[in-house]
């Protein structure tokens, strides 16, 4: 079965050609990329194939287009249009390819269902990578951050952080229109096209695709294991992602059922004799209340402490070179001549 089509038309070469190429790039998008530069080659192409995700610019809209079979049609604006095309949603044209792509998968999601019987056919199986331990000040984040980067070179890999307090908006010196929250909201209410109105709120660090973090810990302590598990299984089963990883924290609902969705959970631990009891503590309570499974599944990790002399807005990023990303890279080197 072949993946949908997305279509994207602008008249000048270089804009379509280097949109094209980003797209690409990212492994995640769920469909069949297409460029066009004139309308002619464009309606060729859609009289032969249904295209279901039309970006087109203003300049390039025309009855020819109206008539073709097109699911969705978004204007691409150079921020003034005609007002025959105000029955289509738009999106700036000259602000960067991810806002762009961001935008586009936001429109598309609000309309839009997933069928739930292509993706499995299209996509790799998702693996789901944990990362969680039941110690503070152990560089559990550093380490999830790291490991998603380093494994997002080569594969299409999301991260969720499931933490209280995440600190991302300052990590990343960014204000997020969406987050977290707002998927879960979606989750709770049923919505039949999560995957779409995930990819909308999408950002990236180094490859590496993330939803921006709840800004409220009740969102996280309040939301039911049910909707946890409803969205863990959803982006398993409908997305294009190769591999998940939960950066779980300690206010979870559900944590113990978390970790058995988990292939593989790398847990940060320390040496120190506190540590060592809470630890023990830990993994008697999995046997206690029949997750012996999870045991097996753990692999204990001691990342190495490391001063960064990035600033705070590319922390994120330094950590790829940076000791600890040394020391991430010799453990998935390791764990892959294992299997």
């Amino acid at each position: 079965m072949k993946k949908n089509v997305f279509a994207v038309c602008d008249l000048e070469v270089d804009y379509a050609l280097n949109f094209m190429e980003y797209l690409n790039q990212k492994r995640n998008i769920p469909f069949e990329i297409q460029a066009f530069t004139t309308v002619d080659s464009l309606t060729a192409y859609g009289e032969k194939v249904h295209i279901e995700l039309l970006l087109i610019s203003g300049k390039a809209m025309c009855q020819r287009v109206r008539e073709l079979d097109i699911g969705k049609i978004i204007i691409l604006s150079e921020g003034v249009h005609p007002p025959e095309l105000d029955q289509y949603p738009s999106v700036y044209k000259y602000q960067s390819s991810a806002n762009v792509i961001r935008e586009v998968m936001a429109c598309y999601g609000e309309e839009k269902a997933v069928e739930p019987t292509v993706y499995p056919v299209l996509k790799k199986c998702t693996q789901v990578l944990g990362v969680y331990s039941p110690l503070g000040r152990c560089l559990k984040t550093s380490f999830a951050l790291t490991l998603g980067q380093v494994l997002a070179r080569e594969k299409a890999v999301l991260y969720l952080n499931l933490e209280e307090y995440s600190g991302f908006g300052r990590l990343m010196g960014k204000e997020y229109d969406h987050n977290l929250s707002d998927l879960l909201y979606y989750v709770r209410q049923g919505s039949q096209n999560l995957i779409h109105r995930m990819n909308g709120m999408i950002q990236t660090v180094n490859n590496l695709d993330y939803i921006p973090p709840v800004q409220t810990p009740a969102d996280i302590c309040g939301t039911a294991w049910e909707d946890w598990e409803q969205l863990i299984r959803e982006i398993v089963r409908d997305s294009s992602y190769e591999i998940l990883i939960l950066d779980i924290g300690s206010g979870i609902d559900g944590t113990f059922q978390m970790l058995d969705l988990c292939s593989q959970i790398y847990m940060p631990v320390l040496a120190d004799s506190i540590s060592v009891c809470k630890l023990e503590e830990f993994e008697n309570l999995l046997k206690v209340w029949d997750f012996s499974q999870v045991l097996s599944k753990i692999i204990k990790v001691k990342p190495p402490f490391h001063m960064g002399n990035s600033s705070m807005e590319t922390y994120t990023e330094g950590l790829l070179w940076s000791e600890l990303g040394d020391y991430v890279r010799k453990i998935v080197k390791k764990n892959e001549n294992e299997r």
